[in-house]
């Protein structure tokens, strides 16, 4: 059952993509709702269950926290080096983004769904209820990681087809995580803190990067309407879920 609510997951994140390849001229409205789904993702989604599984504290500050910004700190220390690296190099590092950190960033994409594959099988071993709780909202936000996926593959400069290939791991990354279960079991602190760590990478770029590229030639009003609706459309599926 696991494995066939994760290959609703797969068909969802490829939905996802394809919708991101095909409004290619409102690149500005795509951007601004990636930016909103990925602000939604962090502050509703990965950080709330970060800081449930990782509940240690490190010098009065949860472990989940720390990781969290390590995370952010991290993804911004990598894209200097690489932009500098660039730079040494000849080229211009506000016109010629490192496809490096897109791949990078679509990478940790695929790892989040590969977790969102492990939460719907071990959710399936506790009880139907439970699995039918997290399939829904695993599916649901699916749609944004592979709209994500795509978005930040292409962003920095990579090939359609690089884009493409990261977008069907990242489809796939469920039904290998649902399938995971079977064999192994992943410690719920290790899980929260790969969740906070993640989720400062994705705060980052969402802050960073996508929302001020999707301001830079069309500061419109609808922009930030895509925004609050891709945030709100997190906030949506977090509350029908039950969280």
């Amino acid at each position: 059952m696991a494995v066939f609510v994760a290959l609703g997951a797969f068909l969802m994140t490829l939905a996802g993509g394809w919708t991101a390849q095909r409004v290619t001229d409102r690149r500005h409205l795509v951007l601004g709702l990636a930016g909103g789904l990925m602000l939604g993702v962090v502050g509703l989604d990965l950080l709330p269950e970060a800081l449930h599984a990782a509940d240690r504290e490190i010098f009065g500050v949860p472990a989940a926290l720390l990781l969290f910004v390590a995370g952010f700190l991290l993804a911004h220390l990598v894209e200097r080096l690489l932009a500098a690296r660039q730079a040494a190099h000849g080229a211009d590092e506000h016109h010629h983004r490192a496809p490096e950190v897109g791949l990078t960033a679509a990478a940790a994409m695929v790892g989040h769904s590969a977790m969102d594959g492990v939460a719907i099988g071990a959710a399936f071993q506790v009880g139907g209820g439970m699995g039918t709780s997290v399939a829904l909202a695993v599916i649901a936000h699916d749609f944004a990681d592979g709209f994500n996926t795509f978005t930040l593959t292409s962003l920095y400069g990579n090939a359609r087809r690089r884009a493409i290939g990261m977008l069907v791991a990242d489809a796939c990354a469920p039904l290998v995580g649902a399938l995971s279960t079977a064999f192994f079991h992943i410690p719920e602190p290790v899980l929260g803190g790969y969740l906070g760590l993640f989720g400062g990478v994705l705060l980052y770029l969402a802050a960073a990067e996508i929302l001020p590229e999707a301001h830079h030639e069309h500061p419109a009003r609808s922009t930030v309407l895509c925004t609050v609706a891709g945030a709100a459309f997190i906030w949506l599926v977090v509350g029908i879920s039950g969280g």
